[in-house]
């Protein structure tokens, strides 16, 4: 597989590459990552069953906006397709660590949520969000995308699941459009899993990997980096004073991060399903 996957390598950079050497990278609990090297040149790849490959093809296009937009460093895709029962993601090698400048991070991030779209909110294909299918059929009205292709979704598979609140589902969605009376987003292009695991540096410079990209509020990708722990303060200063949030991103936040635990929920199980039915409780009230 792994020759086969550098012959393909290989062909997209117009350069002969063999790998003689395969390690295994953790990090990632849905996809296996390994670093394919020939000694001089080193590749990241990712691989999954080979039905999984549309999940790594958009991947790939929405690493390559990312780098379009000349904003923020994502890792170049290369080339992805499959090998046998096998599919593959290959993108470029990051070293990542050294020094962290998270001010350059939130700056950063706040340039590529300047990049808009005259479509509305959603994007030109499905992706996944985790290992979970994410829905983007273009909408022009926000407050419809977010409860239909975001939470409804995910409500529909926690109760297959077995999960249940306490709260009728019809109150949930009645309950959105109270934080949007004196906010209207505009579409941004948005990460859409932007947790610590999903940003780094490379020697100081900022680097986002692992996107769920489409076009919706920001203001979805500062209230997850929030959700696990929190980026440094150092990044949301520099993010407001580069593209300040509106007064009422607190009240949102908690509605924004509900996809998330929901998703969880579907991914893992677990407490997930309770934390999911105290943040539904308290945007309600």
């Amino acid at each position: 597989m792994w020759e086969e996957i550098a012959i393909a390598i290989s062909q997209a950079t117009g350069e002969k590459f063999h790998a003689d050497r395969c390690q295994a990278k953790s990090g990632g609990c849905i996809n296996q990552a390994n670093m394919l090297s020939d000694g001089k040149r080193q590749f990241f790849v990712k691989t999954n069953i080979a039905n999984c490959l549309d999940m790594f093809v958009a991947e790939a296009i929405a690493l390559k906006q990312m780098h379009e937009t000349k904003t923020i460093r994502v890792p170049q895709p290369i080339c992805w397709g499959t090998v046998g029962e096998t599919s593959y993601l290959a993108m470029e090698n990051l070293e990542l660590g050294g020094s962290q400048d998270w001010e350059a991070m939130g700056r950063n991030l706040a340039a590529m949520h300047r990049v808009t779209s005259d479509r509305g909110f959603g994007w030109d294909r499905h992706n996944t969000i985790g290992a979970t299918p994410q829905i983007n059929n273009w909408t022009n009205d926000w407050i419809d995308f977010w409860r239909e292709y975001r939470l409804a979704f995910q409500i529909r598979l926690a109760k297959r699941k077995g999960w249940r609140c306490a709260v009728p589902e019809e109150k949930i969605y009645e309950a959105i459009p109270k934080f949007f009376r004196d906010y209207q987003p505009k579409p941004a292009m948005v990460h859409g899993d932007l947790w610590g695991g999903n940003a780094a540096f490379v020697n100081g410079e900022p680097v986002i990997f692992d996107p769920a990209l489409y076009f919706g509020d920001r203001e979805v990708d500062l209230a997850m980096t929030e959700l696990f722990g929190g980026f440094p303060s150092q990044f949301y200063r520099a993010y407001n004073g580069a593209y300040p949030l509106d007064a009422g991103y607190r009240e949102r936040k908690n509605l924004y991060n509900l996809y998330h635990i929901l998703n969880h929920f579907n991914l893992f199980g677990g407490g997930y399903g309770s934390q999911a039915s105290r943040m539904i409780e308290s945007i309600c009230q």
